[in-house]
């Protein structure tokens, strides 16, 4: 049986089941190969839950942990309205090849319409060639204001 729902980080099955799918996400080489810190394993469901902004989406299968989508809110100021972006996308690796991904986003674009969101967005590394296909299917496309201008990049600068 699968679940899909948003977290309620009052109920310990969803605080265990974000740490464990979010450190297998940090191990594996799409997610940087190092675990999570005890840091931010203590810290990340009480910073998340704090955070009206913060969609947490898990999928059970059969009451085993076996994905996880984090969202959060931003905004638009072209379109002057709401947007989520997909932060996280994991799927854990013995529940692979059955859906989950599609599911998963299935249920963060249900909590983009209730919000009144423009659009989702997400980011995706250039070699997950997996990721990129499923999101692709989905219905996802590099983003681009003016094709003459080429596709927008994703940069980070690192604070602190």
């Amino acid at each position: 049986m699968i679940d899909i729902i948003e977290a309620d980080f009052k109920l310990s099955a969803h605080v265990k089941a974000l740490i464990q799918l979010m450190d297998q996400y940090a191990l594996d080489p799409m997610g940087g190969g190092q675990g999570l810190s005890d840091e931010v394993k203590a810290n990340l469901p009480t910073e998340l839950a704090k955070r009206k902004s913060a969609h947490v989406i898990l999928a059970f299968v059969d009451s085993q942990p076996a994905g996880l989508v984090v969202c959060l809110e931003g905004f638009s100021t072209f379109a002057c309205k709401p947007l989520l972006n997909i932060h996280d996308v994991i799927v854990a690796l013995p529940y692979r090849r059955r859906g989950l991904s599609k599911l998963l986003l299935n249920k963060a674009e249900e909590i983009a319409y209730d919000l009144g969101c423009c659009k989702l967005t997400l980011e995706v590394l250039e070699g997950n060639h997996v990721a990129q296909s499923a999101y692709k299917a989905f219905g996802f496309r590099g983003y681009e204001l003016n094709p003459k201008m080429g596709k927008a990049l994703f940069w980070e600068k690192k604070l602190g």
